[in-house]
């Protein structure tokens, strides 16, 4: 009786997850006539998808938004992959530092790190376009990694210190003591044995980033820059409403994410449990 009432609630769960994506889905193979007629039929009549050839065709005959539809995935793609690479990078670095070094005030700047979690971005936005328009960056990707570094690398460092500590500092002594170098016990040692964790973290970093709609909307404008979360927005506002176009781009801008988490589950699973026990 408990597992039958275990897996009534798991497909309780599995369908409140689900069922708003499945209706996104449907409702990019619909029409607008299916959308808005009464009453409302749960699938199309005629499933099409045309919505999404509009989307890959784009130039004449095509929407605004849809034209743009390429760029905006090119955009988001170098953003989230650049500040996945610095983010992961420098805060791997970072955090080993935190957790193997003792120096003055590593205690604080353990505490310090998870600070800009906590502030709401409507707090930051006023301070930070001021500096992106001082440095003249207003309008470009560069702005926008600079921009998600300055929280996806706190986020990094944090959950990478909890890695690091999973590993026994004997190790590294042991291999120390046997003339191996900081440097190469780090990438030889200590690297490949948190392999898990910093995939994962690279997987939450690029999903972060890849999703992330509040400064792109502040900081690009035009095809430059936009990314395809702000470009998804438009259609409902800039070109007029068209939710089967919306709903089309939604389903192609969670597509990543859902990729990688999809391939990486293991090493996601890995990770979080690794970083979570202290060795």
């Amino acid at each position: 009786m408990t597992k039958i009432l275990l897996y009534i609630a798991v497909l309780v769960l599995v369908a409140v997850v689900l069922s708003p994506y499945l209706w996104l889905f449907i409702s990019s193979i619909s029409t607008k006539a299916d959308l808005t007629k009464v009453p409302l039929s749960f699938f199309p009549p005629k499933p099409t998808f045309e919505s999404y050839s509009r989307l890959f065709r784009g130039g004449v005959g095509v929407t605004d938004a849809a034209s743009q539809f390429k760029h905006a995935v090119l955009n988001s793609l170098a953003v989230a992959l650049v500040v996945t690479f610095i983010s992961v990078f420098v805060g791997s670095l970072a955090a080993y530092s935190l957790t193997r070094f003792r120096f003055k005030g590593r205690d604080l700047l353990n505490f310090l790190v998870i600070i800009p979690q906590l502030l709401p971005p409507i707090a930051l936005i006023i301070p930070l376009y001021l500096i992106i328009r001082g440095l003249g960056l207003l309008d470009t990707k560069l702005a926008l990694v600079l921009t998600y570094n300055s929280f996806v690398l706190p986020l990094v460092v944090w959950l990478m210190i909890g890695h690091f500590r999973s590993v026994p500092v004997e190790l590294e002594e042991a291999a120390r003591i046997d003339g191996c170098s900081r440097i190469g016990v780090l990438f030889r040692i200590i690297l490949p044995l948190v392999s898990p964790g910093i995939a994962a973290t690279s997987i939450f970093s690029f999903i972060i980033a890849w999703n992330e709609f509040f400064y792109a909307l502040i900081f690009s404008s035009t095809l430059s820059s936009k990314t395809l979360s702000v470009l998804v927005e438009e259609f409902s506002s800039k070109f007029g409403e068209d939710y089967v176009l919306m709903s089309a781009g939604g389903v192609l801008a969670s597509l990543p994410p859902v990729v990688l988490a999809l391939v990486f589950q293991r090493y996601i699973v890995q990770g979080l449990t690794a970083g979570a026990v202290k060795g």
